[in-house]
């Protein structure tokens, strides 16, 4: 089954340290490029299901994935697989294959 692909904007946003967003299939998803690897996943903190807007990202060198750092009540989420990293979440992040492609993010559609 072929991979349908979603254009959510140009990747020089991302070469800056910004972040994309866009709507892929009914999730509100974000991009972001962390040392280098394109990551995106579902705008929405599984703790509160309140957007991550202003998170903060870091390496773990506890683990092997960059981290998304809710702003509101810390819970860490594992940019590579999603995993609940610590409370106050449980359940995973929606995470989506993402590539650049002609100077474009496009987001795989789930």
């Amino acid at each position: 089954m072929a991979v349908s692909w979603v254009d959510i904007g140009e990747a020089a946003v991302l070469q800056s340290g910004g972040r994309l967003d866009g709507e892929v299939e009914g999730f509100y998803v974000a991009a972001v490029l962390l040392e280098g690897e394109l990551h995106a996943f579902e705008d929405r903190c599984t703790h509160d299901g309140e957007s991550l807007t202003g998170a903060e990202l870091e390496t773990d060198s506890s683990t092997p994935c960059g981290v998304v750092i809710c702003p509101r009540h810390g819970a860490r989420f594992c940019l590579r697989t999603g995993a609940a990293l610590t409370p106050p979440a449980y359940e995973p992040l929606k995470v989506f294959s993402a590539r650049i492609r002609d100077g474009r993010v496009e987001v795989a559609a789930p």
